[in-house]
């Protein structure tokens, strides 16, 4: 009788683990599930950035060292390969395009521009859908931190290779911006 219950121990025991090691396969597929879509949005912004660059070349040649970071930006951020490489590429080219929103506004004719608006508009569209997809990606991340953290699974983790993984942040440089307060003037 008890070599019965010693098994039905170890059976349940040997359940349990796997139930804890399958879910944090399944965790660490919907962060990179949430990754591959930024990717996708990732792609339509880099399909995108070179038609903005060239309608922004026609008017502001001046602006040359400006439009080549976000070129540099732009292809560094295609070229990357690993999630972490991706974020600090990405982080890099929101940085440039955010210059350029602010060198854009020394050109009147430029923002009237119909190829302007419309490529202005389409980046703000998916500049909107990567913030959505960063937060879905930081939400699978954060759950996956969770449970390679908190005991008991944080045992199987450490057996099985599992680590913290970061999150898809704002850059340190572009903290202190978002953090001041906007600037409204009439």
């Amino acid at each position: 009788m008890t070599i019965f219950i010693i098994i039905a121990v170890i059976a349940v025991l040997v359940v349990w683990g796997i139930s804890i090691y399958n879910n944090l396969v399944k965790l660490r597929n919907n962060r990179e599930n949430a990754f591959a879509n930024i990717d996708v949005q990732l792609k339509q912004r880099h399909d995108i950035i070179p038609q903005l660059v060239a309608t922004v070349k026609g008017y502001a040649q001046h602006e040359k060292e400006l439009l080549e970071r976000i070129t540099q930006a732009r292809s560094a951020a295609m070229s990357a390969n690993t999630i972490n490489e991706k974020i600090e590429a990405e982080n890099q080219l929101s940085s440039a395009l955010a210059g350029l929103k602010v060198s854009v506004e020394a050109y009147p004719d430029l923002k009237a521009n119909q190829n302007f608006l419309q490529l202005q508009t389409e980046i703000s569209d998916i500049e909107n859908k990567l913030a959505a997809t960063r937060r879905f990606f930081n939400s699978a991340t954060r759950e996956l931190n969770n449970a390679v953290q908190t005991f008991p699974s944080n045992i199987f983790a450490g057996m099985f290779g599992f680590q913290k993984e970061p999150m898809f942040e704002v850059p340190k440089e572009e903290r202190a911006t978002i953090e001041k307060a906007p600037e409204i003037k009439f």
